[in-house]
């Protein structure tokens, strides 16, 4: 689409994006509203991130799902898993730094978390009503959260990890 005489629009046949995969894993403790883990799926590939792991016993990975993953769950690399305390073991097992995405006494704002590692990232986002548990929150590294300025004190799983991959890829490219 032409939008004026001197500048055209670019999408993702002629933009000039360097493909990039990050080592970063998305795990997702119960997350279960289809259209949420769609979104999860572009954003991971948006920001090119390693794995997309998601914890729970019914997962809904069909049509609803399909409508807004626009086909990028056919090549980001995904896991269903039952249980996420096993899948937090065998990360910390494999020597990853572990972030969760959520609101407590101990989080610190994203803006003002720096990283300092060079380990793979799992970054945790919580069940969409109950965010990450606490017994998830004491084996973690760091605990960040997305200062909000409203009325509200949460925000939807899909636009908070937009927020947090693009602060995380941002430093990792500062590297």
């Amino acid at each position: 689409m032409l939008l004026s005489s001197n500048f055209m629009q670019l999408n993702h046949y002629n933009s000039n994006f360097k493909k990039q995969i990050f080592p970063i894993t998305v795990i997702c403790d119960n997350v279960t509203n289809a259209p949420n883990i769609g979104s999860l799926f572009r954003i991971a590939d948006a920001f090119g991130i390693e794995k997309l792991i998601f914890c729970g016993v019914d997962i809904p990975l069909g049509k609803r799902m399909t409508k807004t993953s626009r086909s990028t769950e056919k090549y980001v690399n995904h896991s269903l898993e039952d249980n996420i305390e096993t899948q937090i073991k065998t990360l910390k097992a494999n020597n990853y730094y572990l972030i969760a995405l959520e609101i407590s006494e101990n989080s610190q704002p994203i803006t003002e978390f720096k990283l300092q590692t060079s380990q793979p990232i799992a970054l945790i986002l919580g069940d969409e009503n109950f965010g990450v548990s606490e017994a998830i929150l004491e084996q973690v590294d760091a605990i960040v959260h997305i200062n909000m300025f409203g009325n509200n004190s949460s925000m939807n799983v899909v636009q908070a990890t937009s927020i947090a991959l693009y602060e995380i890829t941002k430093q990792l490219n500062a590297v």
